[in-house]
């Protein structure tokens, strides 16, 4: 592994009254290391001056085999996707779900059954809909911060889309749900485990990859990931410092009084009472929201595109639309403008937009909910992306 990732993990106090595992650089899998941790100083978001781990892994780890993610042709089966729209659910990206979308305005493929599919980190689509695999690049290093000693913050921090969840044990970046095909038009498929390739060329997790078999199973989805599966395993640490397990407890029980963020303070492997997060049976499995405070700046990349990137254009890596880079309910390009030149709410724009159809939404439908005149609609409304 020639290429690396930089992970760092932020000290801190916590209150008393509240039960905390630290993290353990001895529980990931030192493979995915290429320096062994060492002390350095970071601030978390409070402001708190702390003390840091910092370790290097690679972009990918090197025994880890990722995809299928887009089939080529109805007759191949690719990775998975969660569909938000009618017919909600988990699915494996195959002949019969494209079909599905098809019925539903969303033609993924042509009329010989080859799937539409683009590299969307070198290439731009040139269809309404297409399933979208990007290329990796290995030279990509990634910095995070993850407090070693957590602290509790005044109240939650929601995710959104492509929000920062965290790292797992693997080395792998966490994070949450993708963009629906809905808002982008587009599908950056997931595969069997459950991550794909960022736009910067580095690969990451959009789900428990070691539970990830226990959705399968409570969707009824034909799918298998070449990871061991364990629920009540541990499957990394979010950005707060709190660890992230399966959806089962270390005794195999269903877990309970879960809040908010799907964690709670109860026993893990040894015996000892923590907080911790756990898993969802169904999709999206990740913690919704996070208890703890992160560190400033937890998150970085040598990356040209995607997440984090601070070289951004260099080397000709396209950076794709996207809602938001992970703020929480953000908005497609030009939304926020256009709902202010009609004179309604952009989550109202929005909702009028997904029942209608999405990118490919009647306006006249559009604008009969939201009573406006279509024409007007028709002029404020940002290019389709």
């Amino acid at each position: 592994m020639n290429h690396s990732v930089t992970w760092l993990l932020a000290g801190s106090l916590l209150a008393p009254t509240f039960a905390v595992a630290h993290p353990d650089p001895a529980q990931f899998d030192q493979s995915a290391f290429i320096e062994a941790p060492e002390t350095v100083d970071c601030t978390l978001d409070n402001g708190t001056e702390a003390q840091c781990y910092q370790v290097t892994v690679g972009y990918l780890p090197d025994d880890l085999e990722i995809g299928p993610f887009c089939p080529a042709t109805l007759d191949d089966a690719g990775g998975i996707w969660e569909w938000t729209g009618e017919n909600a659910g988990l699915y494996r990206v195959d002949g019969d779900f494209l079909r599905m979308l098809d019925e539903l305005g969303y033609r993924f493929f042509d009329d010989e059954g080859n799937v539409y599919s683009v590299d969307n980190a070198t290439e731009r689509p040139t269809v309404d809909h297409a399933c979208i695999n990007v290329s990796a690049d290995e030279s990509v290093e990634i910095t995070m911060l993850l407090p070693v000693d957590p602290i509790k913050a005044d109240t939650p921090s929601d995710l959104g889309t492509v929000s920062k969840v965290g790292v797992a044990l693997d080395g792998v970046p966490i994070f949450s749900d993708a963009p629906e095909i809905q808002v982008t038009g587009h599908m950056p498929a997931l595969d069997t485990c459950g991550g794909h390739i960022d736009p910067g060329g580095w690969y990451h997790w959009h789900s428990t990859a070691t539970d990830i078999e226990t959705t399968f199973a409570e969707e009824n989805v034909a799918a298998d990931c070449a990871l061991a599966q364990d629920p009540s395993a541990q499957f990394g640490y979010a950005f707060d410092g709190f660890a992230i397990y399966g959806s089962a407890e270390a005794d195999g029980a269903a877990p309970t009084d879960l809040d908010a963020c799907n964690g709670h303070v109860g026993p893990v492997a040894g015996g000892e009472e923590v907080y911790h997060y756990h898993a969802s049976k169904k999709f999206p499995t990740l913690p919704a929201c996070l208890v703890g405070v992160q560190a400033q700046n937890n998150f970085s990349t040598t990356a040209t595109a995607g997440v984090g990137a601070t070289r951004a254009g260099e080397d000709g890596r396209n950076e794709p639309p996207r809602p938001g880079d992970g703020a929480p309910g953000a908005m497609p390009p030009g939304f926020e403008q256009a709902a202010e030149t009609l004179g309604v709410s952009a989550e109202a724009l929005l909702e009028a937009m997904e029942a209608a159809g999405g990118p490919s939404a009647d306006l006249a439908e559009v604008a009969a909910a939201l009573g406006l005149d279509e024409e007007a609609l028709r002029a404020a409304m940002p290019a389709r992306p």
